[in-house]
């Protein structure tokens, strides 16, 4: 099917082809872009004229690239890749040697700009690399990420379809306040209108985005981050309360937000809050602290707590 544009756009295509794949041919330049070899050949010759060095290597294993070392046009990036380059800055990214990938290919065309000997150590480096990944982390569709991103920087509101860990469906209609990256998991604050509550939805299990008619204003003084991590510790199934020694002061910093709220009974005593839904995590979470604590309220984490407490007795062999 040949391509709709004129032959400045076409060069420009022309350009991008031979940019991804260093090698490429006349004729398969000609097939990618819709249009006979003699023309793709004067597509490369009005980038030439332009002055980019397209250098073309005869023989079975020749075709055109595009030479190092020389300033560009500004490169053509889709936006799933760039999304994809910010997500990689973000959380990790375990395809950057994936050419189909929008961060392997995002890569790629970055490293096709570099000096030969930059380039060859960078390559290495990606081609060789094996990072281990993070098994908690679970990275939204880039699109869905977008749509949500641009529709909190527009403050509109938006309709969302929504796939829960059960495999159960529905639809909500928030306000999206702030996408906040969290150890890997990329979480969408807001307030559902069908719920009248603060939510905090995976992004990772948002099927569909809508916008709707209508703007919205965020909550002035905003904290998006904190605001996370004091909802993520509400609303799950066991209540918990933990009495820990130690003035308010000294036991923060050894207290995730995650686990709840902290506040000061007296001068040497602080008071923990909170709900969860894995008690033996959330056990193991209070043997961490440097100082002595006790739970007074939720029965299934005291036992667990026991458990624990017996298991690393019996580690000991003591």
């Amino acid at each position: 099917m040949a391509i709709d544009a004129s032959p400045t756009a076409r060069a420009l295509l022309a350009l991008e082809l031979i940019q991804g794949t260093p090698g490429i041919t006349a004729d398969r330049l000609a097939e990618k872009l819709g249009v006979t070899e003699r023309a793709a050949r004067r597509y490369v010759g009005i980038l030439r004229e332009a002055g980019l060095p397209i250098e073309s290597v005869r023989g079975p294993y020749g075709g055109y690239r595009v030479g190092r070392g020389v300033r560009l046009p500004p490169l053509l990036f889709s936006a799933a890749e760039v999304l994809g380059l910010v997500m990689a800055v973000l959380d990790g990214h375990h395809d950057a040697a994936d050419a189909t990938d929008p961060v392997g290919s995002a890569l790629g065309k970055l490293l096709r700009t570099l000096p030969e000997p930059v380039a060859q150590q960078a390559e290495a480096v990606r081609r060789t690399t094996s990072p281990a990944p993070d098994r908690a982390a679970a990275r939204p569709d880039p699109s869905i990420a977008t749509a949500l991103v641009q529709a909190c920087a527009d403050r509109r509101l938006v309709r969302i379809g929504y796939r829960s860990e059960s495999g159960s469906e529905w639809s909500a209609d928030v306000e999206p306040w702030a996408v906040v990256v969290r150890h890997g998991r990329w979480y969408l604050l807001c307030w559902s209108h069908g719920s009248a509550a603060r939510r905090a939805y995976r992004i990772d299990r948002v099927t569909e985005v809508a916008v709707l008619p209508g703007s919205f204003e965020p909550p002035a003084e905003l904290d998006a981050v904190a605001e996370l991590e004091a909802h993520l510790a509400r609303g799950w199934e066991f209540d918990t309360e933990v009495i820990i020694e130690g003035p308010l002061e000294k036991v923060r910093p050894h207290v995730a937000p995650m686990l709840g709220t902290l506040e000061p009974i007296d001068d040497e005593t602080t008071r923990l809050t909170g709900s969860t839904s894995n008690p033996w995590w959330y056990a193991e979470q209070l043997a961490r602290l440097p100082v002595a604590f006790r739970i007074v309220r939720c029965v299934e984490l005291q036992h667990t707590a026991r458990a624990v407490g017996q298991r690393l007795v019996a580690a000991s062999g003591l």
